[in-house]
């Protein structure tokens, strides 16, 4: 079995698979300190609650964009689990994909990966948007060619910043109302940040596409943490798998694997 590790800014979600198959997957918080041998006791029990023998973890594939996480986590990885290999995965990884951008050493892990699994599972052109800390529209050709693409505030960093900035309006929860106006100010606050999420990922969806270099309409798959729950109040989305990057670390680790 794989172990793969998506480490955003505020979460980390781990997945298990067999294969293909996601077998087991968790979230961590991120931006806990933790040293090596902490994410070391958290790993064993995951896996002992899954009941996951240790013995069946032959591997680990880490994505990473929070640099100062990325070694107590492969430290941990080494020390505390039995896996034979470890892949660190980055912009320097020999992948098969393309990053046609001025700077591709600055795109993240998360937005190499996602070209790289959204190319092979769906071969056509797509956008993946990823919600999560931020909201990321990547921009992927069918022959795995990262074209760029839009990064923008995430939905609950929005909330966080207006619950923060406004000291008369409470923090709520993140879930759509059954209306766009609002009778409380609680249903007020969802609308607002629920709707105008939507709306601005359906609007940026739409310049893209009016941009896109190529004939075929790309196919848009929404991914990341809050994507099922968007899922229902955006019209742009095709596909909603919430665990594409998992997929694609899985993928990339039996890519890069040695002699390859």
């Amino acid at each position: 079995m794989i172990l793969t590790f998506d480490v955003g800014n505020s979460e980390t979600t781990i997945g298990l698979f067999e294969g293909d198959t996601l077998r087991a997957h968790w979230r961590m918080m991120t931006d806990v300190p933790r040293t090596a041998d902490e994410l070391g006791v958290l790993l064993r029990g995951f896996l002992a609650g899954a009941d996951i023998a240790l013995g069946d973890v032959h591997g680990v594939a880490i994505g990473s964009v929070v640099p100062r996480v990325t070694q107590p986590l492969a430290d941990a990885c080494r020390g505390w689990l039995p896996a034979q290999r470890i892949e660190v995965l980055d912009a320097t990884s020999r992948l098969p994909i393309t990053l046609a951008v001025d700077e591709p050493w600055s795109v993240g892990t998360d937005r190499i990966i996602n070209t790289l699994v959204a190319s092979r599972l769906y071969a056509r052109d797509a956008i993946v948007v990823d919600l999560g800390t931020a909201t990321t529209f990547d921009c992927i050709t069918r022959d795995a060619v990262f074209l760029g693409g839009v990064i923008a505030p995430g939905v609950r960093t929005s909330a966080e910043t207006l619950f923060r900035r406004t000291s008369k309006l409470p923090a709520t929860e993140l879930v759509a109302p059954a209306r766009t106006i609002g009778t409380r100010t609680e249903a007020c606050i969802r609308s607002g940040v629920m709707f105008g999420a939507a709306e601005s990922i359906d609007g940026i969806v739409r310049r893209i596409m009016a941009e896109w270099p190529g004939p075929d309409r790309p196919l848009v798959i929404g991914t990341g943490g809050l994507a099922e729950l968007f899922a229902p109040i955006c019209t742009c989305f095709d596909v909603v798998d919430p665990h594409l990057t998992l997929r694609g670390l899985a993928m990339a680790f039996d890519l890069v694997a040695p002699g390859r």
